[in-house]
């Protein structure tokens, strides 16, 4: 299968496409993710304490978040192309510098910079898919991208633990390295242009910020960020403390922590699987509904079973559940803020991806301070997920409902209008 794309684009397969864009998406999980198992000992060899140890993994979120607000743009201007090989490069460069980082404080400051270079394809990687996509067929496309989403935050740590036997946290980071290189040749090599120059913008600044506020003018992308912001800080909160919570609450090895963590990737897995199977069929906005709603049920079983005692066991299914329903939330999210934005889709990207990671940043390091790791994990995602759950249903939905009959002002594409007819009735 093909998926359709702007006059002028190269056109690539729906694999090929999920491969390319889904290894760029890989940046942000494996720049947080991959030196989690090792944050411990990352904190006693710096001698540092564990909220500033997580901290590392909050600035490269608070980088990834604002880089992204830099090179969504730019992709508009320039193209795809140029922004994310840049980015790639740069991405390489800080993570080598990453493992020689002295003390904690410069360490943060790579960590910043390494996560503001690998926005580049984050972003870039759901714009580059905008273009060559949209209505349900977007989702399924993203849907395969979170086969990757889903299974790096997860894997990331299990290489990690494993890689934990023979090297430190600072040969980790030449791993990182390593991984950027990598993706600089899958980008040079496999990645076409997916926007035509007929299709940039050649303003500067004036025009940049015309096109955020398009953007931010249409409420029901802004109701999108809202509820991507609530999500995101569920997630993230997830990702800075479950390896405090299974290694120094339940006094796991990192190799058992890799493994144990492995297990949720199979459900994660099939999340994404489940909504590419249906979403056809249900539609983007059903699915987006359900899941949310979902995620929120499972977040407050998790806080149930932590205030209760239940133990690891229990405490795993329910993460994996919270997992399984994120991987239905992500696609369909995505497809549904980016309707009606085709030819912005480099800047709502990069709105839309800022606001998942820019809150997790300010919450992770309050985790850390609130006591028992697992109750304030538990309670921070049920919190999180519970308010995401309530904007949805007081005014994503009603939104969605009252537009089914118009598409979104700015909609170039005839698919477009069907992304948000998701079977509300």
């Amino acid at each position: 299968m093909t998926t359709a794309a702007p006059r002028g684009a190269r056109v690539m397969s729906a694999r090929r496409a999920a491969f390319v864009l889904g290894s760029l998406e890989v940046f942000g999980p494996l720049s947080m993710d991959l030196s989690m198992p090792l944050l411990p000992h990352l904190a006693r060899d710096l001698h540092t304490s564990d909220s500033l140890a997580q901290a590392s993994m909050s600035v490269c979120m608070l980088g990834l978040a604002l880089g992204q607000l830099v090179t969504g743009p730019l992709s508009d201007r320039f193209g795809r192309r140029r922004p994310l090989l840049w980015g790639v490069a740069l991405f390489t460069v800080f993570s080598l510098l990453c493992a020689f980082a002295p003390t904690i404080e410069i360490l943060l400051v790579l960590r910043f910079l390494q996560g503001v270079a690998g926005s580049a394809g984050v972003v870039i990687a759901l714009a580059a898919a905008r273009d060559i996509a949209s209505g349900a067929e977007l989702a399924r496309l993203l849907s395969l991208l979170g086969l990757v989403g889903a299974l790096a935050p997860i894997l990331a740590p299990v290489a990690g633990g494993q890689l934990a036997a023979v090297l430190d946290w600072r040969g980790l980071f030449v791993v990182l390295a390593g991984v950027g290189v990598a993706l600089l040749v899958v980008s040079a090599t496999l990645l076409p242009e997916t926007l035509p120059p007929p299709l940039r913008h050649a303003g500067g600044f004036a025009e940049t910020g015309r096109r955020f506020g398009v953007v931010l003018r249409d409420r029901l992308f802004v109701c999108y960020l809202l509820v991507g912001a609530c999500t995101g800080t569920a997630f993230f909160t997830y990702l800075a403390s479950i390896s405090f919570v299974l290694q120094d609450g339940f006094h796991l090895s990192p190799q058992a922590f890799g493994l144990v963590f492995a297990m949720n990737a199979i459900v994660a897995v099939f999340g994404s699987l489940s909504n590419r199977a249906v979403v056809r069929r249900a539609g983007p906005a059903r699915m987006y509904v359900l899941g949310t709603t979902a995620t929120a049920v499972a977040a407050l079983a998790l806080l149930g079973t932590v205030v209760l005692g239940l133990g690891l066991g229990p405490l795993l299914v329910i993460l994996a559940l919270v997992l399984f329903c994120y991987g239905v939330i992500s696609p369909n999210s995505s497809t549904l803020a980016l309707t009606g934005h085709g030819e912005r889709a480099g800047t709502a990207a990069a709105l839309l991806g800022m606001s998942s990671f820019a809150v997790g940043p300010v919450v992770a390091p309050l985790v850390a301070l609130g006591g028992s790791p697992e109750l304030t994990m538990a309670c921070t995602m049920a919190v999180a997920t519970t308010l995401a759950c309530v904007l949805v249903w007081a005014t994503v939905r009603p939104r969605l409902r009252r537009s089914q009959d118009a598409p979104p002002a700015g909609a170039h594409h005839a698919d477009d209008a069907g992304a948000q007819r998701g079977a509300l009735h």
